[in-house]
C-alpha cells in the first residue's frame, strides 16, 4: 500500500455517503416543516378558541399544560418504540397521531364547537407532537454524525419555514375547521419519505438509558439551557398573539385574527434567518460563542416586548423579531451537543453503528423532555403570573434569559465523527473505488 494511500479513498466514501443521505436530509426536513406548520396553526388560533368558547387566560393555560403534559408522555413512547423498531418507524406513526389529532380538532371547532371534541383532538395531537419532536431530533443527529459537520440549524430552520407559512396561512379566509381539515395532508405525505432506517444489525440489545452509564451532569447542564430556550419560544410563539391583541397591555391592539399573526410572523422570520446561517456561524466561530451572544440578543428583545409603550403595540413587533434573532439556535444547538455526548460516552467501539444509534436515540428522546419542562414554564406561567397583565408574564423569560450566557461553555465541541462501516461501503461498491 502507497504512503497516504487511504486518503483519497476516505474522500470518496464520504462524498459518497453525502449523496447517499440526499434524499434522507429532504425527508427529515420535511418532518420538521410538518411540525412547525401544524404547532404554529394551532396556537395561532389560540384567541379564536378563547372567543368560541369563552376560555379566561387562565383556562387557556390548562389547555397548554395538558398539550405538554401528553406531549412528555409522547416523548416517552417514541424513546421505547425506537428501541424496539428505529426512528423511522417511530416518527411515521407521530405523524399518523398528528393528522389525527387535526380531524378531530376540526370538528371540535365546527359552528358553535364542541369543546369536548376539541379537548381530544388537542390531546391526540399532543402525544403525536412530542413522538415527532424525539423521532425527528433522532434523525437529525444520526444524520448529523454521518455528515461529521454541524447541520442541527437548518433542520430547524425547517420546522421554522412551516411556522411561517402557518403564519401567512392565517391571512387566508378559511375557516378554522376547513384549515385544520386542509393541513392534514401535511403529515400524511411525509409517510412514504425515505428516513433513515438502521443500516447495520445490531448484535446486541441496547441497554436501557439507565444502564449506559452517561455524564449526565452534563447531559442535564445543556438540557437547563434547552428549558431556558423553550420558555422564550413558547411564549413567543403561544402568547404573542393573545399578548398582541390584550387590551390590558395595549390601549388600541389589534383586533383581527389575522392581525394577531403580527407577533409570530416577525419572530419566526428571525428564527429562519439565524438558522438558515446557524451551520455556518457554528462551524465558523464554535457553538459557544453562537449561544452567548444569543443570550444576550434575547434579552435585548424580551426588554422591548415588556417596556413597550402601551400606546405603540408596534414596538413589541420589533422586540419578538431581536428576540427571534437571539434563541433560534440554541435548541439545535443543544440536541447536537447532548447527542455528541451520548454518542462519545456510549460508542462502545466494537463497529456496531445500529447499537450505537440506538444508545444515541434513547438519549435523545430522554433530553427531549426538557422541551417540555420549557414549554411547561412557557407556556403555563407566562399564562398563569400574567393572568392580570401579560407584561408580568413576559418578565420571567427575560430575566431567566441571561443563564445562558454561563451555560454556552458545555455546548463546546464540533460534530464530527469517523465514517460508520455501512459508509465505508458505499465507497468500496462505487465505480471506480
Amino acid at each position: 500500500m502507497r504512503p497516504g494511500g487511504n486518503r483519497p479513498r476516505t474522500r470518496h466514501a464520504w462524498h459518497a455517503a453525502r449523496v447517499d443521505l440526499r434524499p434522507s436530509r429532504a425527508a427529515i426536513s420535511a418532518a420538521f416543516f410538518v411540525q412547525g406548520l401544524l404547532f404554529i396553526s394551532l396556537t395561532l388560533r389560540l384567541p379564536v378558541v378563547r372567543d368560541l368558547f369563552a376560555l379566561s387566560e387562565l383556562a387557556l393555560s390548562g389547555l397548554m399544560l395538558m398539550l405538554v403534559l401528553l406531549a412528555g408522555v409522547g416523548s416517552v413512547v417514541a424513546e421505547r418504540l425506537a428501541a424496539r423498531t428505529d426512528s423511522a418507524s417511530t416518527l411515521r406513526l407521530a405523524l399518523v397521531l398528528i393528522a389525527l389529532g387535526f380531524v378531530v380538532i376540526g370538528v371540535g371547532v365546527r359552528g358553535e364547537g364542541t369543546f369536548a371534541a376539541f379537548v381530544a383532538g388537542v390531546a391526540c395531537y399532543g402525544l403525536g407532537l412530542g413522538a415527532n419532536d424525539a423521532a425527528s431530533n433522532m434523525q437529525a443527529v444520526t444524520l448529523e454524525h454521518r455528515l461529521g459537520r454541524p447541520v442541527l440549524p437548518s433542520f430547524h430552520a425547517a420546522w421554522t419555514a412551516g411556522g411561517l407559512l402557518a403564519t401567512g396561512l392565517a391571512f387566508v379566509p378559511v375557516s378554522f375547521p376547513v384549515m385544520a381539515w386542509l393541513l392534514v395532508l401535511a403529515p400524511l405525505a411525509v409517510l412514504a419519505t425515505p428516513l433513515l432506517r438502521r443500516d447495520v444489525p445490531s448484535s446486541t440489545t441496547p441497554p436501557s438509558v439507565q444502564e449506559l452509564g452517561l455524564p449526565w451532569r452534563r447531559i442535564a447542564l445543556v438540557g437547563v439551557a434547552l428549558v431556558l430556550f423553550y420558555m422564550v419560544d413558547t411564549a413567543a410563539t403561544a402568547w404573542g398573539p393573545t399578548y398582541l391583541s390584550s387590551d390590558t397591555v395595549f390601549d388600541d391592539p389589534p383586533t383581527s385574527s389575522a392581525m394577531f399573526a403580527l407577533a409570530t410572523l416577525p419572530y419566526l422570520a428571525a428564527t429562519l434567518l439565524a438558522r438558515l446561517l446557524g451551520d455556518g456561524l457554528t462551524a465558523r466561530f464554535g457553538p459557544t460563542a453562537v449561544v452567548r451572544v444569543g443570550a444576550v440578543l434575547a434579552f435585548t428583545g424580551l426588554l422591548v416586548v415588556v417596556f413597550a409603550p402601551s400606546s405603540t403595540w408596534q414596538v413589541a413587533i420589533l422586540g419578538f423579531f431581536v428576540v427571534g434573532l437571539g434563541v433560534a439556535v440554541i435548541a439545535p444547538l443543544a440536541f447536537s451537543a447532548a447527542a455528541r455526548i451520548a454518542s462519545d460516552a456510549t460508542d462502545p467501539g466494537t463497529g456496531d453503528d445500529a447499537a450505537r444509534r440506538a444508545r444515541v436515540d434513547a438519549t435523545i428522546a430522554r433530553f427531549n423532555q426538557f422541551n417540555y419542562l420549557g414549554a411547561l414554564l412557557g407556556a403555563v406561567l407566562t399564562g398563569a403570573i400574567g393572568a392580570g397583565n401579560l407584561r408580568i408574564g413576559y418578565a420571567v423569560p427575560l430575566v431567566l434569559v441571561l443563564a445562558l450566557v454561563p451555560l454556552a461553555r458545555h455546548f463546546a465541541g464540533p460534530a464530527r465523527r469517523t465514517a460508520t462501516p455501512h459508509e465505508k461501503s458505499l465507497a468500496s461498491d462505487a465505480p471506480g473505488s
